[in-house]
């Protein structure tokens, strides 16, 4: 029973200093952190998505690096394309991606010049194709339905600048945010109902070039029992 005993005792042990030694052996668990579609901060470890402009701060996260002088290789790829776009060398580093296509960025670090590759995951990036599109008609009466004009769907767009101009040519409000909008107003005060004119000079993603010309409709005697047209 005595030599059972100290047998146990000697497997815990061993145990217990297996396990303490691969709690400090030194690693990175390589993050990736972004503002998702509804405007939330994301913490992404692996392959996610976004519309572009897409901004990401990627973080090597190192573990158990204390006594070491280590060194980050951020690798960035764009797949289909033989040569890499660019190698950054911070813990941290943040990038804006604007072109559609999915990208591999690969951390390559290391404890010392000297040392092998700490193993690391690849966190792939996809930028989605652009989409523009607007609707011709709203009603600013102050019932919230329709209230403003503002495009029906955008994504992925990096250049982007809309008028409004009246029948005569008159500009009358301009924005240069996909996500801007019109309320129906010129000098404060709500537009006569009737047809204006819209012009928006846009660029995706994806490089395709955006050049929207339509009638917009100012309806404000729009009720709840009528239908707008939005195609």
């Amino acid at each position: 029973m005595r030599i059972k005993r100290i047998f146990l005792l000697s497997l815990t042990a061993f145990l217990c200093l297996t396990v303490q030694a691969q709690s400090t052996i030194p690693g990175v668990e390589p993050s990736a952190t972004y503002i998702n579609d509804d405007g939330e901060e994301t913490v992404a470890t692996s392959d996610f998505a976004g519309q572009a402009p897409l901004s990401v701060t990627f973080r090597a996260n190192p573990q158990n690096m204390d006594g070491y002088d280590p060194i980050y290789e951020w690798h960035f790829q764009k797949e289909g394309e033989e040569a890499e776009m660019m190698v950054r060398y911070e813990e941290y580093t943040e990038y804006t991606f604007t072109e559609s296509g999915t990208y591999a960025v690969t951390l390559k670090a290391r404890t010392s010049a000297e040392s092998e590759v700490l193993p690391a995951n690849i966190i792939k990036v996809t930028v989605s194709e652009s989409k523009l599109s607007f609707p011709n008609a709203f009603s600013p009466n102050g019932d919230e339905k329709n209230p403003t004009f503002k495009a029906k769907e955008y994504q992925s767009i990096v250049e982007f600048h809309a008028y409004i101009f009246n029948r005569w040519g008159q500009k009358l409000y301009e924005w240069t945010d996909p996500a801007g909008e019109w309320d129906g107003t010129y000098n404060g005060k709500v537009v006569k109902d009737g047809t204006y004119f819209l012009l928006v000079k846009a660029k995706g993603a994806d490089g395709r070039k955006y050049n929207i010309r339509k009638d917009v409709n100012v309806l404000t005697g729009f009720t709840e029992r009528d239908t707008l047209n939005n195609n």
